[in-house]
C-alpha cells in the first residue's frame, strides 16, 4: 500500500513539473491584412472600394468615424519576441480611390 502511494505521488510531482517546463515552444503570430507591394501597384486612382476589395481584401478594422479613410493593419511576432506593425492608409474620396500612403515591412515572412 505504501509502495503505491509513493508511486502516485511520484506520478503526480512528474506531471505537475512537465506542465511548468521552462523550454515552452512559442510559435509565429501574424495578424491583420496581409499586403505586398504587388497588390499596392495594382491600385489606380479612379477605383471603386469595391475593386479596392477585390486588390486587397476587406480591412479587419472598419474606421466607423471617416467613410474616406481605411487601414490596413499587420502585426507579425516571431517566437514570443519583437512584434513588427504595419500599417498602410488608403484614402477615398465619395467612395473612389485616391492614393494610399504606409510602408511594407522589410521581411515580412508571410509573403
Amino acid at each position: 500500500m505504501q509502495k503505491n502511494l509513493i508511486f502516485l505521488t511520484f506520478s503526480c510531482l512528474l506531471l505537475l513539473q512537465a506542465c511548468s517546463f521552462p523550454g515552452v515552444f512559442k510559435i509565429n503570430v501574424q495578424q491583420g491584412n496581409i499586403i505586398t507591394q504587388d497588390m499596392l501597384n495594382t491600385l489606380k486612382p479612379g477605383m471603386t472600394k469595391k475593386q479596392v476589395y477585390f486588390v486587397l481584401g476587406k480591412p479587419v478594422i472598419d474606421n466607423v468615424f471617416n467613410p474616406d479613410l481605411e487601414n490596413y493593419v499587420y502585426s507579425y511576432q516571431r517566437a514570443g519576441g519583437k512584434i513588427d506593425n504595419q500599417t498602410i492608409k488608403i484614402y477615398y474620396k465619395a467612395g473612389i480611390y485616391q492614393n494610399h500612403e504606409g510602408t511594407l515591412l522589410e521581411n515580412n515572412p508571410a509573403y
